[in-house]
């Protein structure tokens, strides 16, 4: 009489000594596979980040004109600067893209949802 046993992977009856299962190749010592727990990022989180940054590129942030001395002018709607000559600064609006689309991600991760 011989001993059996199921392959964990294919469920194949194999001989307990056995080491792989002859139908499927897999190693018959391992244990079943248990399902992986999944997680997804916030999706409340991203939908804010992309609010964010469409409102960043909306309202740009504003620096003088360049006969002035530089200074920061705010934010103001994409069609109105602050002042007569001022204009959209690239370096500041790459910098405020960068981190929201950043901290965005990093949010939506820490406050991720696992499921069970």
């Amino acid at each position: 009489m011989h001993d059996t046993k199921a392959c964990p992977s294919c469920g194949y009856e194999l001989d307990v000594r056995g080491r792989f299962c002859p139908k499927c190749g897999s190693r018959a010592d391992k244990s079943p596979e248990t399902p992986v727990q999944e997680e997804s990022l916030n999706l409340r989180i991203l939908y804010i980040m992309v609010g964010l940054l469409i409102l960043a590129v909306l309202f740009p942030p504003w620096q003088t004109p360049p006969d002035q001395p530089l200074e920061f002018l705010g934010f103001h709607f994409i069609l109105s600067p602050p002042v007569e000559g001022a204009e959209r600064s690239p370096v500041l609006q790459t910098i405020q893209l960068f981190t929201i689309a950043v901290a965005g991600l990093y949010f939506s991760w820490v406050f991720r949802s696992r499921s069970k």
